[in-house]
């Protein structure tokens, strides 16, 4: 067989392989959208793990309450006692813990396709670390309650995200600079949080340990609303602009040139991603690992080239619950914050994917 042959069946083959995996969809109105398939049941297969592990963690416990009492008391079926634990004390936890994952996911996503580097994370960024230094004001200097330390993660995170946006501009924001401005700013906020610890006195800094560790403990619906009138807007916002955001991965000329406007969809979604990671660290702290890893775990899932941004949303969700069912399992309700889990979970998942890519020979 001829070489011209073999390549003619390769190109056939994968193309075949391409519309399987691909679908068209006709909508009203003339128009069609292209509907990956393996993407759309990995999103489906995800929320349903999310789901499920949320039921389970609800009934786990020091009063532990099965999976079928756990559905009947969320449909309006259980007894008191049940409703109160369920509804009042552990379904606003697992709310914030999974609107935190779809956040910090979809966060990271985000700005892992805008500076086009696995790396290019809040936790790399100096997002968290800025989130953390607002809220480290708030509790050394000024003794707030929760509530103004919240605002002041959420402050905090802004800032540096408009920090960083600045120092990165030059005729644009390209994903080589903005990784290396937001490294730099890193390092400060980690210096500048430092400092702060040794001025707090020991009530203040044992506060401050457990909030910069990342925890859902004592959540409730005053932290679930914001964050889910936050995402309600946010996320459709973002998933309108994928097919930019797709089309600038294969560079701002020929993102140009397809009638793409780069600096605005670029800023937008910015924006967007600072706002879901503060938003998302001011909730919970500054879990650690879920922005970085996310994305390319649902990259791997759905093979796809693409940003990914729904599954990076789903995976971030899923990972987030099942870490916080695992502190709880292994070790004890509340005994252990989540922020240790995903901060565990996220370093084999690093060195896994080192050996990985040292044993192919790209490092």
């Amino acid at each position: 067989m001829s070489a011209s042959k073999r390549a003619s069946q390769s190109e056939a083959g994968s193309a075949s392989r391409t519309s399987r995996a691909n679908r068209a969809v006709r909508i009203p109105g003339g128009l069609s959208v292209r509907l990956d398939v393996r993407a759309l049941t990995v999103v489906v297969l995800l929320l349903l793990a999310a789901l499920a592990a949320s039921v389970v963690l609800i009934g786990t416990g020091d009063f532990p309450i099965a999976a079928g009492d756990v559905l009947r008391t969320l449909a309006g079926d259980g007894n008191a006692g049940q409703e109160f634990i369920i509804n009042e004390l552990r379904l606003p936890r697992v709310l914030v813990g999974l609107l935190v994952g779809a956040s910090l996911g979809l966060g990271g996503a985000l700005f892992q396709a805008l500076s086009r580097n696995p790396l290019g994370s809040p936790d790399i960024l100096g997002l968290g670390q800025g989130a953390t230094a607002g809220a480290l004001v708030v509790i050394v200097l000024l003794s707030g309650d929760a509530t103004q330390v919240t605002l002041g993660a959420l402050a905090g995170g802004l800032a540096t995200g408009v920090a960083i946006y600045l120092l990165a501009w030059k005729r644009g924001v390209h994903g080589y600079r903005l990784v290396l401005v937001g490294i730099g700013m890193s390092a400060i906020m980690t210096a500048v949080n430092g400092y702060l610890m040794t001025k707090a006195d020991l009530v203040d800094a044992a506060r401050a340990v457990v909030w910069m560790t990342g925890s859902l403990s004592g959540r409730d619906w005053a932290q679930v609303w914001p964050l889910l009138a936050l995402c309600a807007v946010l996320v459709p916002l973002v998933l309108a602009n994928a097919r930019g955001l797709r089309m600038m991965e294969m560079g701002d000329d020929v993102s140009y040139a397809l009638g793409v406007r780069v600096e605005r969809v670029r800023l937008l979604l910015m924006v967007a991603a600072v706002l879901l990671t503060a938003a998302a660290t001011a909730a919970a702290g500054p879990v650690s690992f879920v922005a970085l890893t996310a994305p390319q775990l649902a990259r791997r899932l759905t093979r796809s080239p693409g940003p990914n941004l729904l599954p990076s949303l789903c995976m971030g969700a899923a990972l987030l619950v099942a870490a916080d069912w695992i502190s709880q399992r292994v070790f004890g309700a509340d005994q252990l914050p989540v922020g240790v889990v995903t901060g565990v979970l996220g370093g084999v998942y690093l060195l896994w994917l080192l050996v990985t890519e040292r044993k192919a020979g790209r490092i």
